[in-house]
């Protein structure tokens, strides 16, 4: 499938994922008031966690190889594998959450009330890593519309069910669907690919390949450090503007953040679903160069149009997702957008580490990123105030396009 193809299907799958997500978030806030939400985003922070290690932090290397082997043995290899790591590490993290539920329950809502929410996850956690397991093989073999119409699936279902759950059940239906949405979507990805050719039980049988797994655990390494630095790094955004500016101005910065994931969620759907599984299965360097030039002159100018239209309409969104407390957040928005941008533009050349499992250079370029926007950071709100961190965010995504620049040209010099 062609990127356009994927580019205009990825859209409407994450049209679909960010409806989902407002109008959700728009049932919480009637039913469930302030304290319930921040609750549930604790909640959500300790779900992302703990599936991270559920899945052993493997499907982009799944993606990846998937993409790149071509023989029908080496899948099945890769296949079993995969799915002998996820079994075992969902099985470790599903026992471990129902035997601590009461600990669980009693550190995150500071109630022993809420257990049963967490021996609820631990039973449908390996549902949960299954269901993301197949979904990134379906990636890799570049089976788009099935990729696609999975995740609006999803995305329906999720919005129907949270909201029946929390309109009927208040906090604890959030919970309850929180650990069992994607659990109910295995049951369908089972439906949908139950004559795949490929996709079968004997295609899981084969032994555990320990190769398979060396090449595997170089990925894990890579998700398990992103997710470690990631939250970190925006903790520390947060306490230097409550130190510096206060709490109100990090709420503002917070909801412009939300924004800027959201535009640029989009952009990364459309190139985590096509770009990464083409870039992996591309030997050649003038087939690279060529579908980066395609990326670059299809996804930048319609990135770049959708920004200008988003700074146009900052007043108008900003009133529809928040309140008029937060119309500070304006002078926020020109450098926050060119900022993801940049960002944008620098995952374009920066993939090729992962397509090519260059996995040092990968973690090496995560410290290098944090490293100096925490400086930045740092240095442009204390002298800036809270337009600083706007200010930080697209400083340091201009050096990490032009350090994306320095390791695309090394890594695909070293190719033919």
């Amino acid at each position: 499938m062609t990127l356009i193809k994927t580019s205009v299907l990825s859209f409407i799958a994450t049209i679909f994922k960010v409806i989902s997500g407002l109008v959700i978030n728009k049932v919480i806030s009637i039913y469930i008031g302030p304290a319930g939400l921040a609750m549930i985003g604790q909640f959500q922070n300790f779900m992302d966690l703990v599936r991270l290690v559920a899945q052993a932090a493997i499907n982009n290397g799944v993606v990846k190889y998937t993409a790149s082997y071509k023989d029908e043995e080496s899948l099945k290899s890769l296949f079993s594998t995969s799915m002998k790591i996820t079994i075992i590490f969902s099985a470790i993290v599903g026992v471990s959450v129902f035997a601590f539920s009461n600990y669980l329950s009693l550190y995150i809502f500071k109630l022993i009330d809420y257990s049963y929410i967490f021996q609820i996850l631990g039973f449908s956690i390996i549902f949960f890593s299954l269901n993301n397991l197949l979904l990134s093989i379906l990636n890799g073999l570049k089976e788009i519309k099935t990729f696609i119409f999975i995740n609006i699936v999803q995305s329906v279902y999720s919005l129907i069910f949270t909201s029946l759950l929390i309109i009927y059940f208040s906090f604890k239906g959030a919970l309850i669907a929180m650990v069992t949405n994607q659990s109910i979507i295995f049951i369908v990805l089972l439906w949908i690919v139950r004559k795949h050719k490929l996709i079968k039980l004997s295609s899981f049988m084969k032994q555990f390949s320990l190769i398979e797994a060396t090449k595997l655990s170089k990925f894990a390494m890579l998700g398990i450090t992103s997710s470690i630095l990631y939250p970190v790094y925006l903790i520390y955004i947060r306490n230097i503007l409550i130190e510096n500016v206060g709490l109100d101005s990090a709420g503002i910065w917070q909801g412009m953040h939300y924004i800027s994931i959201t535009l640029s969620g989009i952009v990364f759907t459309t190139l985590s679903t096509y770009y990464l599984p083409k870039l992996s299965e591309i030997e050649s360097r003038n087939m690279i160069y060529k579908e980066l030039y395609l990326a670059y002159i299809f996804i930048v100018p319609i990135l770049i149009a959708g920004l200008v239209v988003v700074f146009l309409l900052k007043d108008f969104i900003i009133l529809t997702l928040f309140t008029e407390k937060f119309l500070n957040m304006r002078e926020l928005f020109l450098f926050q957008l060119m900022g993801d941008l940049f960002r944008v533009m620098a995952f374009l050349l920066t993939t090729i580490v992962v397509a090519k499992a260059r996995i040092k250079i990968a973690i090496y370029s995560e410290f290098f990123f944090y490293t100096i926007s925490a400086i930045i950071v740092f240095f442009m709100i204390e002298n800036y105030g809270l337009i600083g961190v706007s200010y930080a965010h697209a400083i340091s995504y201009a050096i990490y396009f032009l350090y994306g620049i320095i390791v695309f040209r090394k890594v695909t010099n070293e190719m033919q």
